[in-house]
């Protein structure tokens, strides 16, 4: 392959925390490395629509601490389309961009990897999404931020709660995945956890809230993923009512509270990391994979493959957040 001189950056999908720190390594190891860095604005659409501006060091001075994505993201149904997708091509091209770096989820990566197929340009992911449903890494950019603001918002809950014998029905986010859900349950000690992975009957949640070791207790936090079965926290609460009258039930959904806000220490380090790998991963050869952290470890897996395969529940994890809650 030949030699890396300008490298692009694009984030797409979804915002989340920590995407700021991603662009921020990326530059500042492709500048270490003398490569130019180019940013492309609002994701694939910018591609078509030649939305580019470079990026020095400078550039990203003050981001890491700051959540979203300050290149800006959109959805673009028109890449879907051969037409379109020349047209990038070519305004890549002329930019004088000889890899490109796409940081998102799913959808991103499918088309992070048409681009290395189709017009053969070296393209390198960075798992950027709240949901850690990427299969490949054990952690996405943004999932720590957003267990993070749902815990700190099921604490508040929780006085109110306690204050006046509710029940409280919390929907988080998480796509069609319960790891948001699983992991804020166990940080606040709910009652009870219901997500995608792990069938749950209305009349088996009910039994457990009658359970005889429940009877001292009045209140309560439900925790429900959306993209559930039975529907989200609304529904839910609403047969949960009709079937337990003497609960006093409330509904909250969190929704894109979740996406924003500063990210931890966690997402800025993990972005660092991955930023950082992403750039090297080019410069060495690498292309059409996404890089990932396992076990403390880069690791690199197919676009292919991280958009085929489903990231698995932690079973255990799921036991032990009902042990914990009785």
């Amino acid at each position: 392959m030949k030699n890396i001189k300008t490298i692009g950056i694009l984030t797409s999908g979804g915002d989340a925390p920590g995407m700021n720190a991603a662009i921020r390594a990326v530059v500042r190891t492709a500048i270490y490395h003398s490569c130019e860095v180019v940013g492309v604005k609002y994701g694939f659409f910018g591609l078509l629509n030649n939305l580019f501006i470079p990026l020095q060091s400078h550039s990203v001075s003050q981001k890491i601490s700051t959540g979203g994505t300050f290149l800006k993201s959109t959805r673009c149904p028109q890449f879907l389309q051969p037409e379109a997708r020349a047209i990038a091509y070519e305004n890549i091209r002329n930019q004088g961009i000889d890899a490109l770096i796409v940081v998102g989820g799913n959808g991103s990566f499918r088309g992070a990897d048409t681009i290395c197929k189709e017009m053969g340009i070296p393209v390198v992911g960075i798992p950027g999404t709240i949901d850690n449903d990427i299969y490949g890494t054990d952690c996405t950019i943004g999932f720590d931020t957003a267990v993070n603001t749902a815990v700190r918002a099921v604490d508040k809950l929780r006085d109110t709660a306690d204050s006046h014998n509710m029940v409280f029905f919390v929907e988080v986010m998480g796509r069609d995945a319960g790891f948001i859900a699983l992991n804020t349950s166990i940080s606040s000690g709910a009652e009870a956890t219901l997500i995608p992975e792990i069938p749950t009957t209305i009349d088996q949640l009910c039994n457990y809230l009658e359970m005889e070791r429940r009877a001292n207790k009045t209140s309560g936090i439900i925790i429900v993923a959306e993209g559930g079965e039975h529907g989200g926290a609304a529904e839910i609460a609403t047969q949960v009512k009709k079937r337990l009258p003497q609960y006093e039930t409330r509904v909250t959904t969190l929704g894109h509270i979740q996406r924003g806000g500063a990210p931890t220490a966690n997402d800025r380090i993990l972005g660092g990391l991955l930023g950082h790998d992403a750039v090297v991963a080019l410069i060495n050869g690498e292309k059409g994979v996404m890089v990932g952290r396992r076990n403390d470890q880069t690791v690199y897996t197919s676009f292919e493959e991280a958009c085929s395969r489903h990231c698995e529940i932690n079973k255990r994890m799921v036991e032990i957040a009902y042990i914990l809650s009785l």
